[in-house]
């Protein structure tokens, strides 16, 4: 028989942990996508210029890639403390090194006035950046479900993942303020300053609200059991968790993709296809990003109630048709392009599920360290590799992401299936020893 907590209301304690997670997380993807959204005017900044617009670009997205490409190496060793020594303290390590590194670069002097250690100094302050990121997605996915009522593990870890996507649109809505008011000349002299300093404030605010944050119930548990022997949570998770690592995989493999080429690069992928006007395809691009937040919230619900491999055969499936769906009307003539991007970013709010599996996958005292190694390797390849590729590829075929997407669904459908036919998962709470 399930026991008890099984289906406990969730607390006001927990409501306002989630709620602050919720926050942290937003403020954290603002946070990450800052030179994403600045990069042509950070390089001018603090960077040698190259008049070749092609290398210039190269340039830009290379740095970008930087922040992603540190992700692995943060994740597995935070990871791995937060299995051994708790998910609050190093919480707080990941918010902190985050807002720090946030202000140095806003305090950065220019290529003009240090030359190469200006571009040097920007480059270690990313790599630290993306360090501190590299664990806080999946650590606040493991912290709200090691918190609520199983009944809410899903619901709770989609509301995590529609906060990342509140952060990329206020990011759209701060960017188009922030251009609209200054002048390039302004934004290069100490304009691009601003976001920095923003998002430095920004990531200081939920500190205010940290004596009221608790370590999860899990962890307190598994310290009381593991007392009198060592955690090793890297060698339990090579030998006994190889499955669920290839399967962390698969499924990050889903949600990076979707957030990589929907949520950040579609709009320059059509650019470089289509003829659309730009002012009304920003508002699309905007609108896709608000449904997708209320998919995200939508499929968190729905498969707390379902099967989670139904739902998510249905909702790639739903993807799939819907990507294909879109890139014929934009070759149409893309007049009810705010019906169809609108639509894409629902589909897209598949992502949103996809967090309460992974973090059943692990065993509580190799969760972190698990969750954070698959989802940072897989993000890195994705972040890495998939803007250049996507980038070649739509110069010869415009339909090249709508494929892509087909692909990344029909993952999707496989791993559906084997999870629906899968009996059950294991506990929440399991703990594996040598």
């Amino acid at each position: 028989m399930p026991s008890r907590s099984q289906y406990a209301l969730m607390s006001s304690k927990d409501k306002n942990m989630v709620m602050f997670v919720c926050f942290s997380s937003a403020v954290a993807f603002f946070d990450f996508l800052i030179y994403l959204y600045m990069a042509d005017i950070v390089s001018a900044a603090l960077f040698p210029i190259i008049t070749e617009v092609r290398f210039a670009k190269l340039q830009s997205l290379v740095l970008f890639a930087v922040g992603y490409l540190a992700r692995p190496l943060g994740g597995v060793i935070l990871g791995r403390l937060g299995d051994i020594h708790g998910r609050k303290p190093i919480l707080l390590i990941s918010m902190l090194v985050t807002a720090f590194t946030l202000l140095a670069m806003a305090c950065l002097p220019t290529f003009a006035q240090w030359g190469f250690a200006a571009s040097f100094l920007f480059i270690i302050l990313r790599l630290i950046q993306g360090m501190a990121f590299g664990i806080f997605v999946p650590l606040a996915w493991v912290f709200v479900a090691e918190h609520v009522p199983r009944q809410y593990l899903s619901l709770g870890c989609s509301y995590v993942t529609a906060s990342f996507f509140v952060g990329v649109l206020f990011s759209n809505l701060f960017f188009s303020w922030l251009t609209s008011t200054m002048t390039p000349e302004q934004l290069v002299a100490n304009g691009w300053r601003l976001p920095f300093v923003v998002a430095a404030i920004l990531s200081f605010l939920p500190l205010i609200a940290w004596r009221f944050i608790n370590e999860t119930p899990f962890f307190e548990e598994l310290v009381h059991k593991q007392k009198k022997s060592t955690p090793k949570p890297m060698k339990l998770l090579f030998k006994h968790c190889g499955q669920s690592i290839f399967i962390a995989l698969m499924l990050t493999l889903v949600i990076a993709s979707i957030t990589t080429v929907v949520v950040l690069l579609l709009p320059d992928l059509i650019e470089l296809s289509f003829t659309l006007d730009s002012d009304l395809f920003g508002f699309s691009h905007s609108l896709g990003i608000g449904f997708m937040i209320f998919g995200c919230v939508f499929y968190g619900l729905l498969s707390g109630y379902q099967n989670f491999g139904k739902i998510l055969i249905i909702g790639s499936a739903l993807l799939i048709a819907q990507s294909i769906a879109f890139f014929y009307h934009l070759q149409a003539g893309g007049d009810y392009v705010l019906i169809m991007y609108a639509l894409l970013g629902f589909f897209s709010g598949i992502v949103g599920m996809v967090p309460a599996i992974l973090v059943q996958l692990f065993p509580t005292n190799v969760r972190l360290t698990g969750l954070a190694l698959s989802y940072n390797i897989m993000y890195a390849a994705v972040g890495g590799f998939v803007p250049f590729i996507l980038g070649y590829a739509v110069s010869i075929f415009g339909f090249a992401p709508a494929l892509y997407m087909v692909f990344i669904g029909a993952i999707g459908v496989i791993m559906g299936l084997y999870f629906y036919h899968l009996p059950e998962f294991r506990g929440i709470n399991e703990v594996i020893n040598d």
